[in-house]
């Protein structure tokens, strides 16, 4: 889609609209709206912008990290697909020397008593060997974004379950583009903060290639972070719609039990 000008869309602002004086202003108006709301309007504009400039540094100073540890070991997976094994270094496709991979939380934190499917096989699971409702939420996106994301890096999503049991439960959910690997008999959760005493952890790892070296790039360590009272990490917003769009809304992020579920009754 094409840009339009900034500077040349304000010069274009038609002589009624209310000008308030504020030093930053779109010219863009909606109708019906009024000064009261346009000044506090571009008030928030202004705050959009840097947060908009925190982000571009924020991305450039993870861009430019100093090399990370060496991968440890050539990791031996399970694919869901079909229970055949796959290499930590098979993981990179020719051309492309970035793999991202997102821990799925199969089984689910201990005290997460979400209710499971309505219907399927998934849901005669017992309820703590159930997948996370919030990692199945951003996989539900992710299905959709792999298509994309596979023109300039590699994917995969890594579950501490059985082969079959992601298998069945990606069919039931309806992913058909997400690379669903087990790690079952290895110890990648544990080696890269997947897992912890208390259960598996959803975590996103970024790796690189460099010749026929294997090194971590960047994690989501947000989530260990500290953080202000009541406050959530965050750690995996950036991959996760759900709530970037109701953050967009009057009502924000909605204080339920039971959001996001596995079903909605």
């Amino acid at each position: 889609m094409r840009r339009r000008d900034p500077e040349i869309h304000r010069s274009a602002r038609p002589p009624w609209v209310d000008s308030a004086p504020v030093a930053v202003d779109s010219g863009i108006r909606f109708p019906g709206e009024s000064s009261a709301y346009r000044q506090a309007r571009n008030e928030l504009l202004e705050a959009e912008i840097e947060l908009r400039r925190t982000v571009e540094r924020v991305a450039a100073q993870r861009r430019s990290l100093p090399e990370g540890g060496a991968v440890p070991e050539d990791y031996v997976f399970e694919e869901a697909s079909d229970g055949g094994t796959v290499r930590f270094s098979e993981l990179f496709s020719p051309g492309r020397d970035t793999l991202v991979i997102y821990s799925f939380m199969f089984p689910r934190y201990s005290g997460d008593t979400r209710p499971g499917p309505a219907e399927g096989e998934t849901g005669r699971l017992p309820l703590a060997e159930l997948p996370c409702p919030s990692c199945t939420s951003i996989l539900d996106s992710l299905d959709g974004a792999a298509q994309h994301l596979s023109q300039v890096l590699n994917l995969a999503v890594v579950a501490k379950s059985e082969p079959e049991r992601i298998r069945t439960f990606a069919n039931e959910r309806g992913w058909r583009r997400l690379r669903l690997l087990s790690s079952l008999n290895n110890t990648y959760n544990r080696d890269y903060h997947a897992e912890s005493e208390w259960g598996q952890l959803p975590i996103l790892n970024v790796f690189v290639r460099d010749g026929e070296r294997f090194r971590h790039s960047w994690a989501s360590e947000l989530m260990f972070a500290p953080r202000d009272e009541g406050e959530e990490p965050r750690h995996v917003d950036q991959i996760w719609p759900l709530w970037q769009i109701l953050d967009c809304t009057p009502g924000g992020r909605p204080s339920l039990d039971n959001f996001p579920g596995l079903r909605y009754d």
